[in-house]
């Protein structure tokens, strides 16, 4: 989301054109040339940043083109990260089966330690991660990030006990997930504007479909060849992914590097030769001030203490409590499925909401969540069960697909990567010690029923807290609107006095004249 720069047969563009011949001697150098800059800066390839730096022009969002296969690369990334996460409960069951001991007391409680800190990891590096994407930019980010989450994913695929999937799945593989995400996210800013709700449904949609088709691959892999070697066949994933990053082309940041003849396949250039300026502020603490985001940062946290706890425990609760029913990954399905609607028809309705009551869009999806998560243990039938996951999933799509949209309406364009960043970062506390702590009560009580009904409160605790974010956000609009509308005022008295005053001075000389 980036203001347009001015065309090529533009005066504007004329005269960036021309400032590319020599400088007079004295005169200022010429904003983002670096001392390198000389006939081979033609060639180079240069990032857009969300942020660009002061003097540059950012080109308007094509809304479009190249766009529509970025948005299929970063509907892959979610996918293939989120896809393996949310069906992650077919995996747990696996490890339970695979690395299990009847005399281990505590096993739900350890398994579980894989997959929320794998879950945990992706977000808990993404405040890194928009550091990074706003050095290097989207493309090299996600490109080595992808590598490393297949690094990590095969590693998986040697261990013999349950302790290096600590390391293995749920560090380097998540990390590796999380700087391939986090680009997926900043990079649609760039190429779309005015339907950014509708392609933020889209791309999000890309882990419904994983979700949907992935446990039924995950049993039929499982039961043929084992837990190893389906994880070596998600390999395949990541390396799509590594493939994909490549199409992550930045824009050309102003008319200037365009005339420089910085198009088509010098773009595709993946290292640059130019000396990289690292941002002013690795971490910009600033959109803290902004109180919306702030309120809006500490619910998000607040509400997902439960929000991942039936996609870690669902596959294992419904293995005790319906032991005689076939085909138990329909349940994962249906989440899948129906999160894959709610994203792309709220996402659609986001584009019609205005600013920040957006958020109450969220409110709405965690109000549902929670209710849904109190409603697991109280499904006698399996049709029931059924039903709740069906309408949890509808509401999960909500959530998921208006977060960018609404950290761009509370931070703006330049601070959207950081502001990203901290959120999911914050996000990842509650996602890794939630499931363990579900866990952990299922080893001492001996049943899931407490763990899900303590899973739906805090869903409601967090959406309770986000209804003041658009009240805060809409004032604090209020108040800069009648600060500029007094500035205006004051510049237009300003200048009707100099009118005045230089009115009286021609009267007084025309009158002295005739005189």
């Amino acid at each position: 989301m980036v203001p347009s720069p001015a065309k090529p047969g533009s005066a504007q563009g004329t005269s960036e054109t021309e400032s590319l011949g020599p400088a007079p001697m004295g005169a200022p150098p010429l904003t983002g040339l670096g001392p390198s800059d000389g006939p081979e800066a033609a060639a180079e390839n240069v990032e857009v940043e969300l942020a660009g730096p002061a003097g540059a022009e950012p080109p308007q969002p094509p809304e479009g083109g190249w766009g529509w296969l970025v948005m299929l690369a970063a509907m892959w990334c979610n996918g293939s990260v989120f896809g393996i996460q949310n069906a992650c409960g077919v995996l747990f069951v696996s490890m339970l089966d695979t690395f299990g001991s009847k005399d281990d007391d505590q096993l739900v409680f350890k398994t579980a330690w894989v997959s929320s800190l794998s879950m945990g990891m992706i977000f808990f590096c993404c405040p890194i991660v928009s550091v990074v994407t706003d050095t290097f930019g989207c493309r090299k980010t996600a490109i080595v990030g992808a590598a490393i989450g297949f690094t990590g994913l095969l590693s998986s695929s040697f261990v013999s006990s349950i302790e290096p999937l600590y390391l293995t799945y749920g560090i380097i593989f998540a990390c590796g997930c999380a700087f391939a995400y986090q680009p997926s996210l900043v990079i649609l800013g760039h190429y779309f504007k005015k339907r950014l709700g509708l392609v933020n449904g889209i791309v999000t949609a890309g882990s419904s479909i994983f979700t949907v088709l992935l446990p039924v691959l995950l049993r039929v892999l499982i039961n043929n060849v084992g837990l190893f070697n389906t994880l070596r066949v998600l390999c395949i994933f990541m390396f799509v992914l590594f493939l994909a990053g490549f199409t992550y082309r930045p824009l050309a940041s102003s008319v200037r590097e365009k005339e420089s003849g910085i198009k088509g396949g010098k773009r595709f250039s993946l290292f640059s030769r130019r000396k990289f300026s690292p941002p002013k502020k690795f971490f910009n603490f600033a959109m803290f001030k902004v109180t919306a985001y702030t309120v809006w940062a500490v619910g998000i946290p607040l509400a997902l203490f439960g929000y991942f706890v039936p996609y870690v425990h669902l596959m294992k609760y419904v293995n005790e409590r319906f032991q005689d029913e076939d085909n138990k990954e329909v349940l994962l399905m249906c989440l899948g499925i129906t999160s894959g609607v709610g994203r792309l028809f709220f996402g659609r309705i986001a584009d019609y909401v205005p600013g920040a009551k957006k958020v109450y869009l969220q409110v709405l999806s965690f109000l549902f969540i929670g209710l849904m998560s109190m409603m697991i243990p109280l499904c006698n039938i399996f049709g029931a069960l059924i039903a709740v996951c069906l309408i949890m999933g509808i509401f999960d799509g909500c959530f998921i697909s208006i977060m960018a949209p609404i950290a761009f309406e509370l931070v703006g364009a330049r601070d959207v990567s950081q502001a990203i960043g901290f959120l999911l970062g914050f996000m990842s506390v509650p996602m890794t010690v939630g499931p363990p702590i579900a866990g952990l009560l299922r080893d001492k009580l001996g049943s899931y029923e407490v763990s899900f009904y303590l899973a739906g409160i805090p869903p409601l605790i967090g959406g309770a807290v986000l209804c003041f974010v658009p009240w805060i956000h809409s004032k604090k609009q209020r108040e800069i609107g009648r600060t500029t509308g007094g500035e205006k005022t004051e510049k237009m008295l300003e200048n009707q006095n100099s009118l005045l005053s230089s009115s009286s001075g021609i009267l007084k000389k025309e009158s002295d004249s005739v005189i």
